[in-house]
């Protein structure tokens, strides 16, 4: 899995400014878990819903920071194959911001020059919030700048899933054979086909684990968690990410760029 595992503490009054760093240092794709968003509207004596509704905020400056930076790709893990079991007011609710980001979005999407894509599974999905969903999607298609990767009703597994069915369908009709199979051929088959891996993972409210997102894609990622709720995620969150991350020695199981440091020889990770 990945290499390092960073905690960002929610009372740290530290910046760190990106401005100078080399645009080589700066991760190319960029994967957040959006966690918190009841957690933080409890904190505030407010319903849940309002936690999410805030969180919309987030997701704004987020897509604004990571365009203005030329991030090449941000995917954002809004809605998992296990939220259908919160209550249904709640998921109604999330479809409805949904289809109203889509829609209230799509002006500041296409004047930042940003393509939308998503990825999961449909089922579920209202029938109107898909047509906004695919409306934006073709809006945006052409765009150049960063790539919007929205993952809703997501699951890495149901992903691996889905993939090995297909594969195992073009063996059956003969058109691979199981010996040709590789780690390319998994990948082409994922919802994520074409898109790069992320080179960096953020995580909100200090939780720490994965949640079934983006399984394969993750393998060498950078980890990198705040006890930030979402709602609280700014700008400078991010900054302070990526500051970390161009910190990082990312060896992929090699040496270090510095050359061998004394370190424990059999661990596969140093």
């Amino acid at each position: 899995m990945a290499q390092f595992f960073e905690v960002s503490k929610a009372a740290t009054t530290e910046r760190h400014p990106i401005e100078d760093l080399p645009r080589e240092r700066f991760p190319e794709h960029i994967a957040v878990i959006m966690d918190g968003n009841g957690r933080w509207a409890q904190r505030q004596g407010l319903p849940r819903i309002e936690g999410h509704r805030r969180g919309v905020g987030s997701v704004r400056r987020t897509v604004e920071e990571c365009a203005r930076r030329q991030i090449r790709q941000l995917t954002l893990y809004c809605l998992s194959s296990e939220n259908w079991k919160r209550p249904q007011h709640e998921l109604d609710f999330l479809m409805h911001l949904l289809e109203q980001y889509m829609i209230e979005e799509r002006s500041t999407i296409m004047k930042q020059n940003v393509r939308v894509q998503i990825i999961g599974r449909r089922d579920g999905i209202p029938e109107q919030v898909q047509r906004e969903m695919d409306k934006t999607i073709e809006l945006s298609a052409q765009n150049t700048g960063t790539t919007l990767c929205l993952a809703i009703n997501y699951g890495g597994r149901a992903e691996m899933v889905d993939a090995v069915r297909c594969i195992a369908e073009g063996v059956k009709e003969g058109r691979l054979k199981a010996e040709e199979i590789t780690e390319e051929t998994i990948a082409e088959h994922l919802y994520t086909r074409g898109m790069p891996d992320p080179d960096l993972m953020i995580r909100t409210a200090g939780e720490m684990r994965i949640s079934n997102f983006l399984l394969w894609q993750i393998s060498y990622s950078e980890l990198w968690v705040t006890d930030l709720c979402w709602p609280e995620f700014r700008e400078e969150t991010l900054q302070d990410a990526i500051y970390n991350f161009a910190s990082r020695d990312r060896r992929f199981g090699g040496l270090s760029s510095s050359g061998p440091s004394g370190g424990n020889a059999c661990s596969s990770g140093d």
